[in-house]
């Protein structure tokens, strides 16, 4: 059924909503500040508060890295993990969640032991679904930016990717959109690397490969700062935290609107969402014929 087009539709992006890091940010302990995550879980909540209010519902609801703050194997990890289930537990139960790996939910540098733990805590690392004739794929960026320790599931994840690309172009769909933490790149597809994008000749393989293929859209966090820029055309779209922020953006979410030419986007503050819902020229393009 989800092969086939039916009109626009819309989905909810977040990312980083990262229980911990705004304590350890503020005491500039990023190794094991990370003790306390009261206020990422009044976030967290609004969040959700703010989803569940949305009329028409959204498609689904991602979130795009970063779940928690600590990393593999330190202590405050599982009563972060399971504080943020419990909040994402009160998500209507109609709009679906899809989670991405991010660097603190698998390691900097992961291994087999790290992916298969957030696997068997939060699903598969990277995997596809299709929406309304629209093909999402969710990838484990961090085996772009370091798979020294597991350059096995890097070569696999590769050839998973190929064999969907290539099953996409005989679906004919409207669209495929990518999901990942890292970016490709925060401004420009030619930005030095650095800690929030990719490594320039990984980045270049990618983006060559996701063009030819028709890939319209990747959105990811990882930046906790709103940021994004086009390689022709290819849009990159780099989305602020949920959580601890480090620019000037608010904490918030990712209104995206899916129609048959375009795919249109736009960044709220959680109070926005809240308190006014979606506006009306992104409800008008949900509304238009099918």
């Amino acid at each position: 059924d989800e092969y086939q087009w039916r009109g626009p539709f819309y989905f909810i992006q977040g990312a980083d909503p990262q229980f911990g890091l705004i304590k350890a940010w503020a005491v500039g302990d990023t190794e094991n500040g990370d003790d306390e995550w009261g206020e990422e879980i009044k976030l967290a909540e609004q969040a959700v508060q703010a989803i569940n209010k949305l009329n028409p519902k959204p498609k689904f609801f991602v979130l795009c890295g970063d779940l928690i703050h600590g990393m593999p194997g330190t202590q405050w990890r599982k009563a972060q993990e399971q504080d943020l289930k419990n909040v994402l537990k009160k998500t209507d139960q109609d709009i679906p969640l899809v989670f991405v790996s991010g660097n603190h939910d698998v390691g900097n540098t992961p291994t087999a032991e790290t992916i298969d733990n957030y696997c068997k805590s939060w699903g598969d690392d990277y995997f596809s679904f299709w929406v309304g004739g629209v093909l999402f794929l969710v990838l484990n960026s961090q085996l772009y930016f370091d798979s020294s320790k597991c350059p096995e599931l890097k070569q696999a994840q590769d050839v998973w990717l190929d064999e969907q690309l290539a099953a996409a172009e005989k679906q004919k769909c409207k669209h495929i959109i990518v999901f990942q933490h890292i970016p490709l790149f925060l401004r420009r597809p030619d930005e030095e690397h650095d800690y929030f994008n990719l490594e320039k000749s990984v980045r270049q393989e990618i983006m060559e490969k996701f063009l030819k293929a028709g890939i319209t859209a990747v959105f990811s966090g990882h930046y906790h700062r709103n940021a994004g820029g086009f390689y022709r055309g290819l849009e990159m779209v780099v989305s602020s935290a949920i959580g601890c922020q480090l620019g000037e953006d608010p904490h918030g979410l990712r209104v995206v609107v899916v129609t048959d030419e375009k795919i249109v986007h736009r960044y709220y503050s959680l109070d926005e969402l809240s308190s006014q819902g979606i506006e009306t020229e992104l409800l008008d393009m949900l509304a238009e014929q099918k």
